[in-house]
């Protein structure tokens, strides 16, 4: 019963995003909210950005909805405690409510990169208080439980750097939804493994309504006003939601089976857009400009010149997550968590020179 539910929360989100998407997009047009194309952006039409005001609502509608239907039938809101579980969600609510507004303003005024931090900040800071914090590396560098006083800034920092880097990697059609699908998707089948069906509804639920919004962003023509962005509304939305999952899988609690390497588990399914962050941030600093300061440095502008096509360089961009999320789970039960997360900053390494190399015989 617990995977018709999880199908159940899929399909309210798809269906209600289904709806929502072309209505976004008639008040787009009428009210002339578009992103406008400059040197950094790669589309060259105006195309509406506020497809990301659709998830956040989706999300919540069809997640209430499934939890309204299992508490009615007598299967209860979650099989571990009321006490440990609605904390956690009530939380995310208020952190995703909160980035939420501070997203649509950005797509529709604009927000200062300063003032989004703080707001970040303070969403982050939420988890902890909900008793959800990263607080065990599984033997990361020798290192294994972490008393709160690291382990809460750790998190903090890393809920803000997850958001940021979603938020970031959005750059050509169908990334940030389709990265963000695959860790979602992957997610969705752990927790479901670990007989954790609250945390894969939610999972199943985000790809329930990133569906129809790729079908509008990938396939969408700007010509006939069918295309459309999810702005920062929706990326910071992605972003909160992987930062919970990721750290929900990752924590030790007695509520929760223990995986052996659940931290790199975790984490392995971001590490496209997580990798290609660091990597900027480096080469700005090493080319001695702001580490803010916004570039054509992104993993995709690489493969775009490169001279794939923004079709193509989604499709291998993303078939490069899939394998790094899928190696790591297959040889985590066989390989030490400090040599796999090694082995994987290694080879994103050697990608990136081999990319360098083909970039630059390109551009002869």
């Amino acid at each position: 019963m617990n995977i018709l539910f999880i199908l159940i929360a899929f399909v309210i989100s798809a269906y209600v995003a289904w709806l929502i998407i072309p209505r976004i997009l008639l008040i787009s047009f009428r009210k002339k909210l578009f992103d406008i194309p400059d040197d950094r952006k790669v589309h060259k039409r105006a195309v509406p950005r506020l497809g990301g005001v659709s998830f956040f609502p989706t999300i919540l509608l069809s997640c209430c909805s499934v939890l309204v239907i299992r508490t009615l039938t007598g299967y209860g809101i979650s099989s571990l405690p009321a006490s440990y579980v609605l904390p956690e969600f009530l939380i995310l609510v208020c952190g995703m409510v909160l980035l939420y507004l501070t997203g649509i303003a950005d797509d529709l005024v604009g927000v200062r990169y300063r003032q989004k931090f703080v707001i970040q900040i303070i969403c982050a800071s939420f988890f902890p208080i909900a008793g959800l914090w990263v607080n065990d590396l599984y033997g990361l560098f020798g290192i294994g439980s972490l008393p709160h006083w690291v382990g809460i800034p750790f998190t903090i920092l890393t809920v803000v750097f997850i958001t940021n880097a979603i938020n970031l990697i959005d750059g050509i059609d169908g990334l940030a939804s389709g990265l963000s699908s695959v860790s979602l998707l992957v997610f969705g089948f752990l927790f479901m493994e670990k007989g954790l069906w609250i945390y894969s509804m939610l999972a199943f639920s985000t790809i329930g309504v990133l569906v129809p919004f790729f079908y509008y962003n990938v396939f969408g023509s700007a010509e006939h006003a069918r295309k459309i962005f999810m702005g920062d509304t929706g990326s910071l939305t992605l972003g909160y939601i992987l930062s919970f999952l990721a750290i929900k899988y990752s924590q030790n609690t007695e509520f929760i089976p223990v995986t052996q390497g659940a931290f790199v588990i975790a984490f392995s399914t971001l590490i496209v857009p997580a990798f290609d962050v660091v990597r900027v941030i480096i080469v700005r600093i090493c080319n001695s400009k702001s580490p803010f300061e916004p570039d054509k440095n992104h993993i995709h502008h690489q493969f775009l010149a490169m001279g794939f096509t923004v079709r193509q360089a989604m499709l291998l961009i993303l078939l490069i997550s899939c394998v790094f999320s899928g190696v790591n789970i297959l040889l985590m039960p066989y390989v030490d968590n400090t040599l796999m997360l090694v082995g994987d900053i290694l080879a994103w390494i050697g990608l990136n020179l081999w990319w360098c190399k083909v970039k630059k015989k390109k551009s002869k």
